[in-house]
């Protein structure tokens, strides 16, 4: 799929959130998950964005780490077209929650999380990076176009149910309260576990444009999709809704 991408002009190419593995089975997640320096997946995207010259935004990778609780990490990287790690961003807030009485997840059981924004400089633009449940906390994202963010990724593996509520009006929202493009890669489909439960994703991959106006949605088909972005639309979003520069000092409400 990369180099139909390429193939088809693409310059940045995006993946989803955990494009190793997706699972819900952290005994699985410890037998097959290995350090960053150690990652197949990852060595093997270096070498194709090499090879096909594009910029890489990989969605998140799931990762061994040295953490004391035995916690992976789950991190987004940024390749140039040299392969070189240009950006790494490990996912802040945990998805901790109980969407249905049969879809409970505690990701922060088995991922550490981040504690550190992140935003990369490329030749095409600033880009901030979150991941995921980062969409439900808007002050990431406005403090990563106060520090100049063009475009903003928020690579995920969404379920249906709050997919289906919340993940449109979410990703619209941020591109409206920052200016910014919000591009949004998505995991998609039923994947596959061995201990009974079925994990299931929402798809429709997004690109918003800095006025809030959806560019594409990639539905819930596995596939390609290819979005052209003029940058100039940032500026032009910013100067008609200044937002970002009238912030106001205020107190707390009273107890």
């Amino acid at each position: 799929m990369m180099r139909d991408a390429a193939d088809r002009g693409a310059q940045l190419i995006l993946t989803p959130e955990v494009t190793n593995c997706v699972s819900l089975e952290r005994a699985h997640q410890g037998a097959v998950l290995r350090p960053e320096d150690d990652d197949p997946t990852l060595a093997a995207l270096r070498t194709e964005a090499r090879a096909l010259g594009i910029w890489l935004a990989i969605g998140s990778l799931a990762l061994r780490t040295d953490d004391p609780r035995g916690r992976f990490s789950n991190c987004s990287f940024l390749i140039s077209p040299h392969g070189a790690v240009i950006a790494r961003y490990e996912k802040i807030h945990m998805f901790d929650v109980q969407v249905t009485e049969q879809e409970t997840f505690c990701e922060s059981a088995a991922f550490r999380p981040g504690d550190r924004a992140v935003l990369a400089k490329t030749p095409f633009g600033k880009i901030g990076m979150t991941i995921c449940y980062d969409l439900r906390f808007p002050h990431l994202f406005r403090t990563l176009a106060q520090a100049g963010a063009d475009i903003l990724l928020v690579p995920a593996a969404f379920s249906p149910v709050t997919g289906a509520a919340h993940w449109e009006t979410l990703l619209r929202a941020r591109a409206i309260e920052t200016g910014c493009f919000v591009l949004a890669a998505a995991q998609t489909g039923t994947h596959d576990t061995t201990c009974g439960k079925v994990r299931q994703t929402y798809g429709h991959s997004l690109a918003v444009s800095p006025w809030g106006e959806v560019l594409s949605d990639a539905g819930d088909q596995i596939g390609v999709t290819i979005v052209d972005i003029d940058l100039t639309e940032v500026a032009q979003a910013r100067q008609r809704i200044p937002a970002l520069t009238h912030d106001v000092a205020f107190e707390g409400p009273d107890d």
